[in-house]
């Protein structure tokens, strides 16, 4: 047996990285039999069969998994977003911080064309919330430097709205990364097998990428009872004021006395922030009942 990660999956099959090498593997049908799918991300035993191939005989405990993309094992979200067009709304750097934080994922914010706008509000939003911030120019390379470390030894899940330039930064931090990911398109074709097809890719400045159309826009899946329990949580910015607050179960939303509530007026917090909570908050309150109701 030996151990590995899954770099690939494709049409039933799992590309597991071991010590350099690449197998091609199936998955044993225990894991149907299971309901378990093994996953992009996953630390893997499998057994070799010769010529490159095997099979994936067991699948190491996860620290995470994420339904759309199917990944595993995902260290953070590196949200990129801009001030310039398109204008990123930060209610969906806020929505994607809070599924990570559920998820037990840092966050990275990379403020991107920074030489055509410098982000100043998004900057100061997300610097005082707590969050590493970055403010790049994947057209001029200003921060890519300071962002390399940031990513480094990790394996990142890009994200942004569309056309805010994941793909632009990727490629300026690492050219070969397009010329990979442009080989696998022209060999997979535009077929359907295109959208469903997640792959670890790995940069010069040691980086770890999830690259997948899935993480361009997080649905509603990840939207579960779970976040709706804890959503105060996922916001790390409320916790020493939460943590102060003298209601037990507080909503931190309307309640006079409200710890939170009064960090916010006294600006120890950033409003953007507050707002994004109301609004995840009120997305979040329906989702008991109709759990219940599918029971």
């Amino acid at each position: 047996m030996r151990e590995g990660r899954i770099q690939k999956a494709l049409s039933g099959f799992y590309y597991v990285e071991c010590g350099g090498e690449l197998f091609c593997c199936r998955a044993r049908g225990k894991f149907r039999k299971e309901g378990l799918s093994p996953l992009v991300g996953d630390r893997v035993e499998i057994r070799e069969l010769g010529n490159g191939e095997g099979y994936v005989e067991a699948i190491k405990p996860r620290k995470n998994i994420f339904r759309r993309p199917a990944v595993a094992n995902v260290d953070q979200i590196v949200v990129i977003a801009s001030e310039a067009l398109p204008k990123t709304d930060p209610y969906l750097i806020d929505r994607l911080s809070a599924i990570a934080a559920l998820k037990d994922c840092g966050v990275v914010i990379v403020l991107n064309k920074c030489d055509l706008n410098s982000a100043d509000g998004l900057y100061e939003i997300y610097r005082a919330a707590g969050f590493p911030t970055v403010r790049v120019s994947a057209e001029t390379g200003e921060g890519l430097e300071e962002l390399k470390p940031l990513i480094s030894g990790k394996l990142s899940a890009f994200t942004g709205n569309s056309g805010v330039g994941k793909s632009s930064i990727l490629n300026a931090l690492d050219p070969a990364f397009g010329l990979q990911v442009g080989e696998i398109s022209e060999a997979l074709g535009r077929g359907r097998h295109t959208t469903r097809h997640v792959e670890l890719f790995h940069l010069s400045c040691g980086a770890e990428v999830v690259d997948s159309p899935g993480f361009a826009s997080f649905d509603s899946e990840e939207l579960d009872l779970e976040l709706k329990h804890r959503l105060p949580e996922t916001f790390p910015d409320f916790a020493p004021y939460r943590e102060a607050c003298r209601f037990v179960g507080c909503s931190h939303t309307k309640e006079k006395g409200c710890a939170v509530l009064e960090a916010l007026m006294d600006r120890k917090l950033q409003k953007s922030r507050h707002d994004s909570y109301l609004r995840l908050y009120e997305e979040l309150k329906p989702l008991k009942e109709w759990a219940e109701q599918k029971k």
